[in-house]
């Protein structure tokens, strides 16, 4: 009965929520001591540590990381704001920076702004600025100004390429030279006729502007003539408006022996538009796009593709994020960091 009634207690003193103290009394240690080992500090003994570490093993201890928080002033939440969840790269990206923010014990909240300029500016002004400690944000139409005139001191870093050198830090990779390296791939498989797939010509669009100043270089470095004609505008990067693309340039006669698509969604679509007019990739158009996600590796045609390095941007600019927050209200101009990107070959230029 009293072994029984034992097992009944322990099972008790499982369920219970325990504290400093606890873990303390049970390594027989100061409670400063166990914050110290809790908090990563170095200046502590082997022994020690060993000690508080293995009764934090027995009574389960997990630190109350919203009461720190509280106590510093803080939420322990960050936001992601990105225009299209649907699209892989930045689900992709979301989950990279969810790892990323693990190591901070943030939790993310992820916000979709369908690339909306207004909810884009409710975003920027800190609409949840009592619900968070800091924004990565991934802006398409917003400006500078609005940035400036939205902002309520929530630290922010950007995304991508529409507010480069703006009031905040940023994060991309370097768009002209990755495009400028992919369109140099397609020259050295003897590819003349490039088509651009992707292009747009808004005061949003700074990607495809960078990407499609890329694909030009290359060309010009090769002695070649960029072809307006094969140039394909996209609203937007679907796998439906890369098809479109296609099937209009075939439409109007024009008929290229490579593609660079803008990202990978836009290839998908090219790909199957080529296939429906019976050309063969790469034998007949070779095809490469950007971001290296997730479909491209099993598509038949694998796809050759652009990799940003997406785990180091979410690293990167969770760790400026981090900065930002720690820094409180001192100034600090604002930063501009590059991320690697290499040239993944596969299938569909025919590796």
């Amino acid at each position: 009965m009293r072994t029984v009634k034992c097992q009944l207690i322990e099972r008790e003193v499982r369920g219970v929520r325990h504290r400093l103290k606890d873990v303390a009394e049970r390594a027989g240690v100061s409670v400063k001591t166990v914050s110290n080992v809790v908090n990563g500090y170095v200046h502590v003994r082997p022994d020690t540590r060993a000690r508080v570490l293995e009764a934090i093993s027995e009574l389960d201890y997990r630190p109350n990381i919203s009461a720190r928080n509280l106590r510093r002033g803080r939420t322990g939440i960050i936001a992601l704001a990105v225009p299209e969840l649907d699209l892989p790269y930045f689900a992709e990206l979301a989950r990279h920076v969810v790892t990323a923010a693990a190591r901070h014990d943030w939790t993310v909240l992820i916000d979709q702004t369908s690339g909306d300029r207004e909810q884009e500016r409710l975003v920027a002004g800190g609409i949840r600025d009592h619900l968070i400690d800091g924004l990565i944000f991934s802006p398409l139409a917003l400006t500078g100004a609005d940035l400036n005139a939205g902002s309520q001191g929530t630290p922010m870093v950007l995304l991508g390429e529409r507010v480069d050198h703006g009031p905040a830090d940023h994060v991309a990779i370097d768009n002209v030279a990755a495009a400028r390296d992919a369109t140099a791939h397609l020259i050295a498989l003897g590819r003349r006729r490039i088509a651009a797939v992707g292009a747009q010509h808004t005061a949003e669009a700074a990607t495809a502007r960078l990407r499609l100043a890329g694909w030009s270089a290359a060309l010009t470095d090769a002695g070649l003539d960029p072809d307006p004609a094969l140039v394909a505008p996209a609203p937007s990067w679907h796998r439906a408006d890369g098809a479109a693309a296609v099937r209009d340039l075939l439409a109007r006669g024009t008929r290229p022996d490579a593609v660079l698509c803008f990202n990978d969604t836009l290839a998908l679509g090219a790909i199957r538009a080529l296939h429906d007019a019976g050309l063969r990739v790469p034998a007949d158009v070779a095809v490469a796009g950007f971001d290296d996600i997730e479909d491209g590796r099993y598509f038949i045609p694998t796809l050759t593709t652009v990799a940003p390095d997406k785990a180091d941007l979410a690293r990167v600019a969770v760790d400026l994020l981090a900065a930002r927050i720690a820094g409180g209200d001192e100034p600090v101009p604002p930063r501009e960091e590059t991320v690697p990107h290499r040239l993944i070959v596969r299938e569909s230029t025919g590796r």
